[in-house]
């Protein structure tokens, strides 16, 4: 499988301020890949500058090993796009803009629109000015997915969701990527990116500071660790080991945070005797905001 995103240093500065900074990325086919950060940080630019919407200061950005300026109508026509702003014709029922928008893709079968409305629960008989938030955001929903493109690009996509429809949205997303689309999803919302993402890139002020795969990501994190023992404790060996911090004993408790391999703690545990031991992982929520405690200089991206 080869690349369908690919950006070499592309860059975007507005006067003074930095958008983005010499930012290198791929992503593959078929995969599902989360572009975390909060407001500001990059993401929209980004995604902007891939579908050719605005132009880059430098570097460059392909889209199925074509250029999007030259190749607009053809790379445009293999998308989905939903705009973290998205707006539509408000005068319209919904079912007659997205039969619009349908025509405009070319074939997308009428059963299609009405699978994906009955699934997100979204009225198509309805004036779209008279809509919620939310319900705008399913009619943006449906317009991406309807023609079911090999590439999804979807710009905060639950904003505005409830949890129910939060959840169908991602079962769509599971079943864009067992089709063998790939789905590129900007988000500040940890939870639903690791619950169906391959690989998730962070982004802080214009710059990733990270990119790997959710795993990996957390394996470089701190663990937070509960060890209760029996019989007397060797504080000192503990507090000896490499990357320990946050350490405290409570009688025969020991707790404390350890970000390096377990290797070592595994072999001063070894010598006691432990009656319990509690390890704990971060989610991605806790390894996002570990990145963005630290400066980008101070996190370097990793390369899956």
């Amino acid at each position: 499988m080869g690349d369908v995103i690919r950006l070499e240093k592309l860059s975007k500065t507005y006067g003074s301020r930095r958008g983005l900074a010499e930012l290198d990325l791929t992503v593959a086919e078929g995969e599902v890949f989360g572009y975390l950060g909060p407001n500001g940080a990059g993401k929209s630019t980004t995604i902007r500058l891939l579908l050719d919407l605005i132009r880059p200061t430098g570097g460059r950005a392909w889209l199925f090993d074509r250029d999007p300026r030259e190749h607009a109508v053809e790379v445009h026509r293999r998308v989905g796009y939903l705009a973290g702003d998205f707006v539509v014709d408000p005068r319209q029922m919904v079912g007659e803009c997205l039969a619009f928008l349908a025509g405009l893709r070319g074939s997308v079968p009428k059963s299609r629109i009405e699978e994906l409305a009955v699934r997100l629960d979204l009225d198509l008989s309805v004036r779209i000015k008279a809509l919620s938030k939310g319900n705008r955001q399913k009619v943006g929903l449906v317009q991406a997915f309807m023609h079911q493109p090999d590439l999804l690009i979807l710009d905060e996509p639950t904003s505005g969701l409830d949890p129910l429809v939060q959840q169908t949205f991602l079962d769509l997303v599971r079943e864009a990527k067992a089709a063998g689309q790939t789905v590129f999803m900007s988000s500040h919302i940890m939870t639903e990116v690791e619950a169906v993402a391959d690989r998730v890139g962070i982004i802080r002020e214009g710059q990733l500071v990270a990119l790997d795969t959710v795993a990996r990501l957390r394996s470089q994190a701190v663990h937070r660790f509960e060890i209760t023992f029996l019989g007397p404790v060797d504080q000192a060996a503990i507090a000896a080991l490499p990357e320990v911090s946050d350490l405290s004993f409570d009688g025969a408790t020991a707790r404390f945070q350890l970000a390096a391999s377990p290797d070592a703690l595994i072999q001063v545990l070894a010598q006691h005797r432990v009656a319990a031991l509690r390890a704990s992982e971060p989610n991605l929520e806790e390894l996002f905001f570990s990145y963005y405690q630290a400066s980008p200089q101070a996190k370097e991206a990793t390369r899956a």
